[in-house]
């Protein structure tokens, strides 16, 4: 067997390591502390100062960066107690210089660092791999997220939270001249967690962050061995303790109506010019929300409609990988870590934007359908049924034709903790049933085994089934992963793997990168924290091999050799450089532009630099630069990304998405020359209205996409959205017959209001 060394290897290097099931921490750190009740009533107004707040012991916080360990540099009294509907958090940030203070932005779920904040992580399942985490700022504005795997990302650029979940909960605030105060009300049907005997057990993390000082200061005392992530890794939370706390069972009905008017121009039947037809849009529909117990929670949907959801980024793809694009509908992101089934990267078993939305991106009307998602002792589970409408499109000749059947989905979960808190075993089944007799069936196995304090063993392995394919081997629908990872940014970091998909292997609920090879992944790292007086916070070198081929017959199919450097600035600017030396074996036409762009099959080798640098987000302008300049094939490519983000005030951001991609293929005569520019315009005129524009400029297409939308928010669950749509060409002229002005336009009114029963 070609990768047998390797697998050797790893064997080697995993079998003499004990099972871990205790961290280094002190006893003390590990004693669970009791929330106390509150003795009497509390007047709501963002200021802890009644006598009822006196008697709350108070978290002592301690530096996390710049420099761990060290006493903050500023005053910080949080408390938290509860009553039989909530949850309260109580704190006083105080501030030796008022001038310090900083508070850039109105906006919801705000990404930048340039706020002060207190940000509160709950491990509500006492799981030590998934959390919820509410953040808010010195003008009231509320950021929440749901936290998964542990924080752990499983490629570059992505984050390690959620932030499209959204809870109910209310937050106030007040300012004075010696700093920010805060109460935050969380109620208890909000959260789920598990009752036992009287007692519910949560995991805790507080933290503080002054962007003024580029200082988070936390409880309890975690390390930034895991960088970024490390304020919300639930694995490392404190555990807590609510005696006599149950909570209400929810019943939460969102019924929506949406009325609009839509307009396309579409060839006609003899293919001479564009019609233009347009269409009065009304829809209603229901969510309800229904909690059966304290563990588990059923949602249900009728007639689901996201026409709020913010327009997708438009991407021109250079590489032999599926364009992955993340899941911003609110019904399938509520709890969405249990139906998690990731094998490395974006690949997963379950894919939610396979359900409602065409491989073209088509909207789907979806019927309705139910989740149950929950906690019964040890095992958590996931269910899921969807059922979606037949896709009608009209051909050149004007008739109407089924592009896609009704289809049904459905999805179960199950996965239980083994060995210790941050180990487990699960499987998964997924089905996607067509009325006209289609059919895809995917089930899988997967564990996650934790060995000393940050070293994972992983094993998935799925199989598929479907109508019209006939397996000739038994592994030809088949996926297997064996992965051996070092979860720290500390000291040597090594990662080490091999993966399989056979040339069947097909989920149909799922996303695959790309099919039919194999793969073996070597990389390791090595991560420095210099001392207090360097300007470094931490850096890396780093070494990487990936070695593809092609399933089907073991021939290459491309390998890429990785030499760079990852580094984070004390100030918080961040970036990385890699050499990067690639080889790749094509069977078949690399298609890059339809009709015009190409690489022909055969042997490729070439070089190229590859890195990115990001700018602190703790200012009111900051930005992010990738770029990727070298050999490309057998041509040359440079292709370069901007984003820009201006907080001009709090009422006001601006931000804009730049992307060029630039290909000589000199011997063939053939150049790509591709801009893509977007800008986003958010104004605020306070916490509950906003107006949003994204409009985004591809020159490949020569079309103008444009989205706005105005909310109006006045307490969750309830929203007015309005909304205008346009597809817009810019060369008219470029094909015959003449194209149209605009492609599409739709202006829509959405309202849902929550009742809370």
């Amino acid at each position: 067997m070609r990768f047998r060394p390797l697998i050797i290897f790893l064997l080697l290097t995993i079998i003499p390591i004990p099972l871990y099931c205790q961290t280094g921490i002190s006893p003390e750190a590990n004693t669970p502390l009791i929330i106390s009740k509150l003795s009497q009533p509390i007047n709501f107004d963002g200021r802890p100062d009644e006598e009822a707040w006196k008697s709350i012991k108070i978290f002592p916080l301690i530096m996390h960066i710049p420099v761990f360990g060290k006493e903050p540099t500023e005053d910080t009294d949080v408390r938290i107690a509860y009553d039989e509907k909530y949850i309260y958090i109580g704190a006083w940030l105080y501030y030796k210089d008022i001038s310090l203070l900083r508070s850039t932005s109105f906006k919801r779920d705000y990404m930048g660092s340039g706020c002060d904040f207190l940000g509160i992580t709950f491990d509500t399942y006492n799981d030590n791999e998934n959390g919820v985490l509410f953040i808010t700022t010195p003008d009231g504005l509320r950021y929440d997220a749901s936290i998964q795997r542990d924080a752990v990302v499983t490629h570059p650029g992505q984050i390690p939270k959620n932030l499209n979940w959204n809870a109910f909960w209310d937050v106030m605030t007040s300012k004075n001249e010696k700093g920010w105060s805060t109460e935050i009300r969380i109620p208890l049907s909000s959260l789920r967690f598990q009752n036992i005997d009287g007692i519910v057990k949560m995991g805790l993390i507080i933290q503080r962050w002054i962007p003024a000082k580029n200082e988070i200061d936390i409880f309890p005392a975690v390390q930034p061995d895991w960088g970024d992530a490390s304020p919300i890794k639930p694995s490392q939370a404190r555990e807590i303790i609510f005696e006599g706390i149950s909570p209400e069972k929810p019943l939460y009905i969102a019924p929506y109506v949406l009325s609009g008017y839509e307009s396309k121009n579409s060839l006609n039947s003899t293919g001479t010019s564009y019609q233009k037809t347009g269409k009065p849009l009304y829809e209603a529909g229901l969510d309800v929300k229904y909690g059966l117990s304290s563990n588990v929670v059923l949602d249900m949907t009728v007639n689901t409609d996201f026409a709020q959801v913010e327009d997708d980024e438009e991407k021109i793809n250079l590489t032999r990988m599926a364009e992955y694009f993340p899941e911003k509908r609110m019904f399938f992101l509520e709890r969405s870590s249990i139906f998690d089934f990731n094998s490395s990267g974006n690949n997963n078993l379950f894919y939610s934007r396979r359900i409602g939305l065409s491989e073209d991106g088509d909207p789907i009307r979806i019927y309705g359908g139910a989740r149950m998602t929950g906690k019964l002792k040890e095992w958590d589970f996931g269910l899921l049924d969807m059922q979606t409408a037949p896709l009608i499109k009209q051909n050149s000749s004007g008739i109407n034709e089924e592009i896609v059947p009704s289809e049904n989905f459905g999805v179960m979960r199950l996965r239980r903790k083994l060995i210790n808190d941050n180990s487990y075993v699960g499987s998964m089944i997924t089905s996607r049933l067509g009325t006209n007799g289609t059919y895809n069936i995917a089930y899988g196995l997967d564990g996650s085994f934790r060995f000393l304090e940050n070293d994972y063993l992983t094993l998935i392995w799925s199989q598929t089934f479907e109508d019209s394919v006939i397996n000739s081997k038994s592994l030809d629908p088949t996926r297997f992963m064996i992965t051996y990872e070092r979860r720290s940014k500390k000291g040597l970091i090594p990662e080490i793997g091999y993966m399989q998909s056979g040339i069947n292997y097909n989920p149909g609920i799922g996303f695959e990168s790309f099919e039919n090879y194999s793969i073996a992944r070597v990389t390791f790292r090595f991560g420095i924290f210099p001392e207090e007086k360097s300007p470094l916070f931490w850096h890396s070198p780093e070494i990487r091999i990936r070695y593809f081929r092609y399933y089907s017959d073991g021939s290459l199919m491309s390998s890429s050799n990785w030499l760079g450097w990852n580094f984070q600035l004390k100030s918080q600017w961040q970036g990385d450089i890699y050499l990067v030396y690639s080889v790749e074996n094509l069977k078949e036409s690399l298609e890059i532009i339809e009709n015009e762009i190409y690489i022909d099959p055969g042997r490729y080798d070439f070089f190229y630099l590859k890195g990115h640098l990001g700018t602190p987000a703790s200012k009111s302008f900051f930005t992010l630069l990738e770029f990727d300049l070298g050999q490309f094939y057998d041509g040359n490519k440079f292709s370069a990304r901007l984003e820009p983000t201006w907080n001009v005030s709090k009422n006001l951001e601006i931000s804009g998405i730049f992307n060029f991609d630039y290909a000589n293929f000199s011997a063939r005569g053939l150049k790509l020359n591709n801009q893509i520019a977007g800008i986003k315009v958010l104004y605020m005129l306070n916490t509950r209205f906003s107006l949003n524009a994204f409009i985004q400029y591809n020159t490949e297409i020569n079309e103008v996409n444009s989205n706005f939308r105005l909310r109006y928010n006045p307490k969750e669950g309830n929203d007015l959205y309005i909304m205008f749509n346009e597809g817009r060409n810019t060369s008219l002229t470029r094909e015959t017959p003449e194209l149209p002005v605009y492609n599409t336009r739709s202006v829509m009114i959405k309202y849902t209001y929550t009742f809370s029963l």
